[in-house]
């Protein structure tokens, strides 16, 4: 929200476009920033209002358009209006009609949202004409917030020294992350959990919201490459179960190679549905510069879809420390990732040297920081020490997220995983303090 007034208020303000995996929250969103503007909002969604793609296809001019949607939905459309397009991968023309509000009347303000919208970016949109916002699921601190937990979000948000959270703090942090790798971030899941506690509910709408990626493939997808998409999505959880979680496309097939696979793979990318983390040969800045194409780990857009997508039972909430450790700390890894792309402007890589691979490598301004992810307490470092040994010059410091406590022990910085969403606010402390 902060993030879209600052858009509001900007002098080069462009058509918004906001980017995210279906039911992430986008048009929920748009319609309540639309409600802080004097004359609040108009919202057209082409897939339930077809009869408005003629608006587009018709003409290019602008104030005629505004003009004929001013008409249809019998209110004047003013600079003080916020216009909202939704499901704009429905139109093209709409979606064309972007680089005309640009430049032609840029007084007024278009956001836009769609789930697919990454699929026709991919193709060609003119993207110097609009300015870009991407909405993930719903964040850790976040769900706290709903959870009526936000008293632990801002004691985590207080923390100004590197030294042991309270067992006050820590006990129920650690089970409030358990109940997150359940439920996830998907707005609707997080809702009916936090309203009702029904763990059946929620399985329940994150198959629907599964199944609901599934009928985008068939409906979005070229014919030829569904069948490929819809492997490459179930062999996900197989692919993060393993210890080396790098992607292989024979783990999708027997005998697949990547050139009869890779446009359905960069469909699913595209979709906003999964995140693609390349390797890099070394780290050096800018990391993308050492980037591996041939190698890459893919992950899934949520947690808690993952843990549904991996059948895995609500149920091992309740033991232990089972949760963070099944698939061999695949959940663990989504989690951090997810955490790790709320930080603005962080390059996100792996590295790997056999026998050793750190499962992140960040680039924060002129810093880049090693990142592992251990799901319990065995916190045995031996990649991330051998990655500080052989890069010693240009590694300040490491992080390493586990269920040990906080605390700085040489060059690594020791993280609880329910601290993830703090890691940037941590990591720079200690680089200031050094």
């Amino acid at each position: 929200m902060n993030d879209l007034i600052k858009w509001r208020d900007s002098k080069r303000r462009k058509p918004l476009v906001l980017l995210g995996a279906r039911q992430v929250g986008k048009t929920w969103l748009l319609e309540e920033f639309g409600k802080s503007f004097p004359d609040g909002f108009v919202k057209i969604n082409f897939e339930k209002q077809p009869e408005y793609h003629q608006f587009f296809k018709s003409t290019k001019d602008v104030k005629r358009i505004i003009q004929n949607i001013s008409i249809a939905a019998g209110r004047p459309i003013t600079k003080d209006t916020l216009i909202i397009f939704d499901e704009i991968q429905e139109c093209g023309e709409a979606l064309n009609s972007l680089k005309y509000f640009c430049e032609d009347a840029p007084e007024y303000c278009v956001a836009s949202a769609g789930s697919l919208l990454g699929l026709m970016l991919s193709k060609g949109f003119p993207v110097g004409k609009v300015d870009f916002l991407h909405l993930g699921p719903m964040s850790f601190e976040e769900f706290l917030c709903a959870n009526g937990d936000a008293n632990l979000v801002q004691y985590m948000r207080s923390i100004d020294a590197v030294e042991n959270v309270p067992d006050i703090f820590a006990g129920p942090l650690t089970e409030k992350l358990k109940m997150y790798f359940v439920v996830g971030g998907m707005p609707e899941a997080v809702k009916v959990w936090t309203e009702e506690g029904d763990i059946g509910e929620v399985d329940r709408i994150q198959s629907e919201i599964l199944e609901a990626y599934e009928y985008d493939f068939a409906k979005y997808a070229d014919k030829t490459d569904v069948p490929k998409i819809r492997l490459i999505w179930r062999s996900l959880p197989s692919q993060l179960a393993r210890e080396n979680k790098k992607f292989l496309y024979s783990a999708v097939k027997t005998g697949a190679r990547a050139r009869e696979y890779e446009n359905a793979l960069n469909w699913l990318v595209n979709a906003n549905t999964v995140s693609k983390i390349s390797r890099i040969s070394k780290p050096g800045i800018p990391l993308s510069a050492y980037e591996d194409l041939d190698a890459f780990k893919i992950f899934m857009v949520d947690v808690g879809l993952l843990r549904k997508h991996s059948s895995l039972p609500a149920s091992a909430f309740t033991e232990e420390n089972r949760l963070f450790e099944e698939f061999k700390g695949a959940l663990s890894e989504n989690y951090v990732l997810e955490s790790l792309k709320n930080i603005r402007g962080a390059g996100i890589y792996y590295w790997s040297e056999t026998p050793y691979e750190v499962d992140f490598v960040i680039q924060l301004q002129d810093e880049i920081i090693p990142v592992e992810v251990k799901a319990g307490k065995n916190i045995k470092a031996a990649s991330i020490k051998n990655y500080a040994n052989e890069y010693s010059s240009r590694t300040k410091l490491c992080v390493r997220l586990s269920m040990r406590n906080l605390s700085y022990d040489g060059n690594i910085l020791n993280v609880p995983l329910y601290l993830a969403d703090e890691l940037e606010r941590l990591a720079g402390m200690v680089l200031r303090s050094n």
